[in-house]
């Protein structure tokens, strides 16, 4: 899948677990549903080591309340395709 493509789902998967600060009502209860449904999504989009960590981080993230602002799809973007550059070309 092209980066670019990944950062534009990791955002838009970011501003869905924001959802339970927009709608009244459905708050925390939101993600009780939203958390694993985001780790899983977070292991598809990045393989390996890596991407099992950051789906554990989310789900994590999600499931806590309060910190559903922390962009994780978006930072684990840039921890791959930033900080990890090198060696995410030599795979491809």
């Amino acid at each position: 899948m092209n980066k670019y493509k990944k950062l534009v789902i990791g955002l838009l998967l970011d501003a869905l677990g924001l959802v339970s600060f927009i709608i009244p009502g459905i708050g925390e209860f939101s993600d009780i549903i939203w958390a694993p449904i985001s780790g899983w999504l977070m292991t598809k989009l990045y393989a390996g080591k890596a991407g099992k960590v950051a789906g554990v981080i989310t789900l994590v993230e999600e499931a806590l309340p309060g910190f559903d602002v922390i962009p994780t799809f978006t930072l684990m973007w840039v921890y791959t395709y930033v900080f990890n550059k090198d060696k995410v070309e030599t795979k491809a």
